[in-house]
Order: C-alpha cells, then sequence, then structure tokens
C-alpha cells in the first residue's frame, strides 16, 4: 500500500485553541482524522508527523525518500524562512502538497512569501478544514499520472 506522509509544523500541535478566528476550531487530531479517512477511501495510507523543530520535519523527509509516495505538508510558519526544509523537499522525488489552513497571501506581508512554492507542486491555502482532504486529492491524482 501507497504511503502519504502528513508533517505538521510548529505550533500546529495547539490547533483547536490557537487563534481560532484565524485557523478555526478543529484540533490538529481532527484534520488528521480526515485526511486519513480519505486516503483509506482512496486505497492509501496515512502517516503523520507533527514536530516544532525544524530538523524533525527534515529528518522526516529525508526518511519518506525511501518510504513514502507522497508528501503533504503544513510547515506553519517554516513556510516562510525554512530554506532548508524546501532543500529537503526538493530531492523527494514524489508529489508534494502545501497546505494552510488559513490564506497567507491575505494576511501580514512577511507570510506572502512562502520558501516550499517553488518545489511543492502546488498549495492549498485558506480552505480551512477542507485543505486537508483536498490535498490528499490531489496527491492521488497526481500519483495515478504517474
Amino acid at each position: 500500500m501507497q504511503e502519504i506522509l502528513l508533517l505538521s509544523g510548529p505550533n500546529l500541535d495547539l490547533l483547536g485553541t490557537r487563534s481560532p478566528e484565524i485557523y478555526g476550531s478543529a484540533t490538529l487530531e481532527e484534520h488528521v482524522r480526515a485526511a486519513r479517512d480519505r486516503a483509506e477511501h482512496s486505497g492509501l495510507s496515512l502517516r503523520h508527523l507533527q514536530s516544532n523543530f525544524e530538523g524533525d520535519l527534515i529528518e522526516a523527509v529525508h526518511a519518506a525518500r525511501n518510504v513514502s509516495s507522497a508528501i503533504i505538508i503544513n510547515a506553519g510558519a517554516l513556510t516562510h524562512s525554512s530554506w532548508a526544509l524546501s532543500d529537503a523537499l526538493a530531492i523527494f522525488s514524489g508529489p508534494k502538497i502545501e497546505v494552510h489552513l488559513s490564506n497567507p497571501a491575505a494576511r501580514e506581508p512577511f507570510r506572502h512569501v512562502s520558501t516550499l512554492a517553488g518545489v511543492v507542486n502546488g498549495s492549498l491555502a485558506g480552505l480551512g478544514a477542507l485543505g486537508y482532504p483536498l490535498a490528499v486529492d490531489a496527491v492521488v491524482a497526481l500519483l495515478a499520472q504517474r
């Protein structure tokens, strides 16, 4: 069975209580469950890792090269600053989808830049809880094209 690696960056472990007016009231576990349900419905497995540490996410991307068929990533604030994470994702050959609950382009200017945008197949932003299952749908479609 093909695996999707879902990566969640810093502070996403606080979803549901952190700025619900921006990120919604759903917890990270609820988002992961929705993505996992969609993946399993499509015949894929989903493995999730959340870390508040950039290096953990980079190591997970490196390890995924031998295990996972695709990566979905919500890097949180690392989206706007981590060239190292961007470099790691660039090496991964499978489909990569970037997800954001809010719309970074409609927020503070520093959030308008994504260091990941140039190395992912696509981005879903501003769709709230819909973003995670839609990211799985995108992965399924991209894997079918291979």
